[in-house]
Order: structure tokens, then sequence, then C-alpha cells
């Protein structure tokens, strides 16, 4: 899967690579989940803790 971002205020995804990158907090920013292929949109543009909950459950069930 892959995580993207932007500035609520941007038009240009890019690709997350930690929270720790990130130069304002994370409110200011809008993410989504992609499949690996970048071809389905799995969590449409929403907050982080939502697209992270949803990351959360598909790991879950893939492990399964």
């Amino acid at each position: 899967m892959v995580l993207q971002y932007k500035l609520k205020k941007e038009k240009r995804w890019k690709k997350y690579s930690g929270k720790d990158k990130l130069k304002l907090s994370v409110s200011k920013y809008d993410f989504r989940l992609l499949n690996e292929s970048k071809t389905k949109i799995l969590v449409d543009k929403t907050n982080y803790e939502k697209v992270m909950k949803r990351f959360r459950q598909i790991e879950f069930f893939k492990r399964r």
C-alpha cells in the first residue's frame, strides 16, 4: 500500500515518508491510501487518523 499526503491548499500528492519529515502538524495535511500499483484508491482524501486506522485494518486481515 502507498500512503500519500498533501497540504490542504495544494493539488499535488507526495509519497509519505514519515511524521518526522513533515514541516507542519499532521492536521494541516490531507492523506490518502492507494494500492501498491497506485491504480485503486483504498481511502480517499481524509485526515491522518482515519487513514491509519484503515491501514491497520487492512494489514491485520492480510496476515490472518
